[in-house]
């Protein structure tokens, strides 16, 4: 047989290139993630998140410009946007450079960024699967699978790349939520703890949470019902988080 079949842990079968875990992310899910079970070797999805999300940083550079970035940012915060407006001139100027001067330097750093954001989110999906559910899987594992799960957001770096580069919106650009692929795209004018709340219904997001789910259950070798309860439990206090935070800063 020339599936993949994973027996107590043991990975035999059809092995797996990167290339072909990729792709089968995208059309085949469990093929790619029955195949970390053998090894969890992750630098081709990494690579590509690196190259989108660098070019999509080098055109909006080029394009738009961090100056207009941190406008937007700004305007789309009405607290942030009253007390900027409420200095002094020179202390306005100094302030508006070192956000464009952040906003530069932190959008250049993303392949850390990804590193960073990826190592956590493993760690409690280990620590929850392990301790939560008893499974015994590992945070090698659990990296390798949040990395190809998230392979559906280098959709999202490459419609930016074409909205940026062909869509002429420089003077709406808005850096959090550059495309349309969630509610809160459409609503721009809604109160910021709502428009925090729509963002999560986001298409590929969503995709995300399904390859999570999927992912996590093959290598913890726990059913789906589970591994849900557990991805999206943490999605939702995301959310809630999120919510929070938005309306107590707006």
């Amino acid at each position: 047989m020339s599936d993949v079949v994973a027996v107590d842990g043991q990975h035999t079968g059809q092995r797996l290139s990167q290339v072909e875990r990729v792709v089968d992310t995208f059309i085949a899910p469990t093929k790619t993630f029955t195949d970390i079970l053998r090894s969890t070797s992750w630098w081709l999805p990494f690579l590509l998140a690196v190259v989108v999300s660098l070019g999509v940083t080098f055109a909006i550079d080029k394009q738009v410009g961090f100056d207009r970035v941190v406008e937007n940012v700004i305007h789309d915060s009405p607290k942030q946007e009253e007390q900027i407006s409420s200095l002094p001139p020179d202390q306005r100027a100094a302030r508006m450079k070192a956000m464009e001067a952040g906003y530069k330097y932190v959008s250049y750093s993303t392949p850390i960024i990804i590193l960073i954001i990826s190592a956590i989110g493993a760690l409690v999906n280990w620590g929850s699967f392990n301790f939560g559910l008893g499974a015994q899987t590992t945070f090698g594992q659990m990296f390798c699978v949040w990395m190809y799960a998230s392979l559906p957001r280098l959709l999202s770096g490459l419609l930016t790349l074409v909205t940026v580069c062909f869509g002429g919106n420089a003077e709406s650009f808005n850096l959090k939520n550059p495309v349309g692929t969630n509610i809160a795209y459409y609503l721009p004018d809604s109160a910021p703890w709502l428009k925090a709340a729509l963002g999560f219904f986001d298409v590929i997001g969503i995709w995300n949470l399904i390859l999570l789910v999927i992912g996590t259950s093959i290598v913890a070798k726990v059913s789906r019902g589970k591994a849900a309860a557990v991805v999206v439990g943490w999605w939702v206090l995301l959310l809630i988080l999120s919510v929070v935070t938005a309306a107590a800063s707006s």
